[in-house]
């Protein structure tokens, strides 16, 4: 038995107080361009690869027809929807909620169906061609296939995907297939079924790696598996989690932790992308970053003799803010042009006031030209107030 499934209670009480000396993971002397990086000493697969993403061309801009709408004050191209569709789900993850919950949105407040339907078309209409559905956890919203059906429909979308965390999945994915979704990521932070009940304060481990393996044999190519990584908690998972990409076509995300309302974060808990990148490349031979697209948030990477891929999400110590292409309803109806940022403008309201489709552009637009050229930074980002996680959408 591998040493982390038999010592999985040491490693509750190192995430619950973490302990670790700082000073031989992160030089915070040299923290330029948000990039924590390891001691220059080792041989780092990081920075070789722990690069900005390229700035969206102008020309991709000028040449587009699409309304200038989705368009901020710097140029940014954003053609990516997230839609949460509820607040409400059947996990209680720490990161995510706070011990104590949080207050939902009351139903009558909740985006109808028809008009989340209404505000997807006009932002199709647009120009966005990407929508992915959020929570909450979107698979508990009774209406979700209805939803998919009529969003895949929308002319002009091309990418209608969920983020889940696939506790319900199994059973309703061949439906929802059916109705048009043809991208998943399912959230799972750890391959430990005690782990599991710890971190997300419910059983149901089982689940969700059978809705993984469904995934796979319903023609889901790649399955995303999100991994939120925290020092003291799933930090000596990373290998594990890479070898679910061997034989199967699973893209495995690293995702560094992040500040949010309620998750209590502290930078102690962070395991940065230069040491996540360090710790898969002694580990496993041939990881290839592959050339992603100036928008993408991820950090791609082939590895040898491996089917699927490992990828790394970097908001904090390597932030893609000047490729950000992405726009979320949240479920009470308000826009948020960024995910850490505080600032958000109803749209549910003006709706129900009677507003036409082209007020509703002026209010979206004039938010959209607000968006910051990037976040404050992970430090800034704790001390400033937003949503927990649960109420913003994953």
């Amino acid at each position: 038995m591998r040493p982390y499934l038999s010592d999985w209670h040491l490693a509750f009480r190192r995430f619950s107080s973490v302990k670790s000396k700082l000073k031989s993971h992160f030089q915070f002397g040299i923290y330029q361009s948000q990039l924590l990086t390891i001691n220059p000493a080792e041989d780092s697969w990081s920075k070789r690869y722990a690069t900005m993403p390229e700035k969206i061309q102008d020309d991709a801009v000028k040449d587009d027809p699409i309304s200038n709408m989705l368009v901020d004050s710097f140029g940014r191209l954003h053609t990516y929807l997230r839609i949460s569709l509820t607040e409400r789900c059947n996990l209680r993850c720490q990161y995510c909620m706070p011990a104590e919950g949080v207050e939902l949105t009351p139903s009558p407040l909740v985006m109808s169906q028809s008009e989340i339907i209404r505000v997807a078309n006009l932002f199709v209409s647009s120009g966005v061609n990407k929508i992915r559905l959020t929570g909450g956890e979107p698979s508990i919203r009774k209406d979700i296939e209805e939803i998919c059906s009529q969003l895949s429909n929308l002319k002009g979308l091309k990418t209608l995907a969920m983020t889940t965390n696939g506790l319900a999945l199994a059973r309703k994915l061949p439906k929802l297939k059916d109705c048009g979704l043809n991208l998943l990521n399912i959230s799972l932070d750890t391959l430990v079924p005690a782990k599991f009940e710890f971190m997300t304060r419910r059983k149901g481990h089982e689940r969700v790696i059978e809705s993984i393996y469904r995934a796979v044999d319903l023609g889901y190519n790649p399955v995303k598996v999100n991994c939120v990584v925290m020092r003291g908690f799933n930090d000596d998972e990373i290998c594990e989690f890479v070898e679910l990409t061997k034989n199967k076509p699973i893209n495995v995300r690293f995702i560094e932790f992040m500040p949010f309302d309620g998750n209590v974060w502290n930078v102690k808990k962070l395991v940065s992308y230069a040491e996540m990148l360090d710790i898969v490349g002694k580990r496993f031979t041939g990881l290839q970053r592959i050339k992603d697209h100036p928008t993408e948030t991820a950090k791609n990477f082939t590895i040898d003799g491996h089917q699927g891929t490992v990828s790394f999400i970097t908001s904090m110590t390597n932030h893609f803010c000047s490729g950000c292409n992405r726009l979320r309803l949240l479920a009470d109806g308000n826009l948020k042009v960024c995910l850490f940022g505080p600032s958000e403008v109803s749209l549910r309201d003006p709706i129900r006031n009677g507003a036409d489709d082209n007020e509703l552009r002026q209010i979206i637009s004039a938010a959209v030209k607000r968006k910051k050229a990037s976040h404050a930074g992970m430090f800034d980002i704790a001390k400033t107030p937003n949503r927990p996680m649960i109420h913003i959408g994953g």
